[in-house]
């Protein structure tokens, strides 16, 4: 179980689009709106490790236009995702994002996203510490899961709104907004060429 443990730690700490894109909504709109996205983060999280586990992910994704298609859709919802962090308080867009992505954004980008489904197969299908006892090995992963999975969440928001109580300049700030937003594009972007 500890073994475990590590690896959810490790997996979940390292930059993705989930950990990533909650750090620029904390910089960019603060704890409340951050809040909200990592409820749908979560939720959305769950939503993938219970596709994971019934087998439903496998069965979706052995279809190569299925996967096609939702390998477009993520990319395209990142993109999206990426562009309401990277020009939030900017001025040089047409129309500022006075709108943080909230609850459902979140759910939408971790059921879309590559390394949710990456993390979750990893974690659930491996790691055996209760052999022969399937139910409540997957029920204590869950648990184990979500236990880690929030405090480090949580732990890239404050960093985020770190950032904007630096209260930098404004074009400095748009820097930060714009960065945040390109390495997440570019953390997606590894994952998509990755050797499947």
């Amino acid at each position: 179980m500890l073994t475990f443990s590590l690896a959810v730690f490790f997996l979940i700490i390292t930059p993705g689009p989930g950990v990533l894109s909650v750090a620029g909504v904390g910089s960019a709109f603060g704890f409340a709106q951050g809040a909200r996205y990592i409820g749908g983060l979560c939720v959305g999280s769950n939503l993938v490790a219970i596709a994971v586990v019934t087998g439903l992910a496998t069965v979706l994704l052995a279809n190569d236009n299925l996967r096609l298609i939702l390998l477009i859709a993520s990319a395209l919802y990142l993109v999206y995702l990426a562009s309401k962090i990277a020009f939030a308080g900017s001025k040089i867009v047409f129309k500022e994002a006075v709108k943080a992505p909230g609850f459902w954004a979140g759910v939408i980008l971790q059921t879309v996203n590559p390394k949710a489904y990456a993390v979750n197969t990893t974690l659930l299908t491996g790691f055996a510490f209760m052999p022969g006892h399937l139910a409540t090995e997957t029920a204590l992963k869950f648990l184990i899961l979500n236990l880690i999975w929030l405090p480090i969440h949580f732990a890239w928001l404050y960093a985020g709104m770190t950032l904007h109580r630096l209260n930098l300049a404004p074009h400095i700030q748009r820097r930060v907004n714009i960065a945040m937003a390109l390495s997440m594009l570019i953390v997606v972007g590894l994952a998509l060429i990755a050797p499947k």
